[in-house]
């Protein structure tokens, strides 16, 4: 019997048996204990792992982890939001929708040049002290 190596819910690197379909359709009690006190057990078709038989407190921590992350993005979401809904930013917008389209090009070269300045600078150092850095 081969294994398989997965991380499972706590971060851990382990080790589960694989099991030919075949078996697991003959003796599914057995394999079933085994994936109660295991944890998991793949399940192949022509060596080829297609399923795994969790247990259930291993299921239950997966899902709580994929939960707990939905809820930090939704609140990650909310700030966001609630950060667009200032003032200030609602005026940030106003001024841009009313702005014409040389001003915008103005305001795009301009935060252009802000973002590349620094490499510019960079580049003349190389350049009078031929070092890289």
């Amino acid at each position: 019997m081969s294994k398989l190596t997965f991380r499972n819910s706590q971060g851990e690197l382990v080790d589960i048996p694989t099991i030919a379909a075949t078996k697991v359709k003959n003796e599914f009690g057995a394999i079933l204990e085994q994936a109660n006190h295991g944890g998991a057990v793949a399940i192949t078709r022509h060596d080829t792992p297609k399923a795994v038989l969790l247990s259930y407190e291993e299921f239950v921590s997966l899902v709580k982890v994929r939960a707990r992350t939905l809820d930090d993005l939704g609140a990650a979401f909310e700030q966001l939001l609630a950060g667009m809904q200032t003032p200030k930013a609602r005026k940030g917008v106003d001024a841009a929708f009313k702005a014409s389209p040389a001003k915008l090009g103005r305001a795009a070269v301009k935060a252009a040049r802000k973002d590349r300045l620094p490499l510019r600078k960079r580049a003349r150092r190389r350049l009078t002290t031929g070092t890289l850095k």
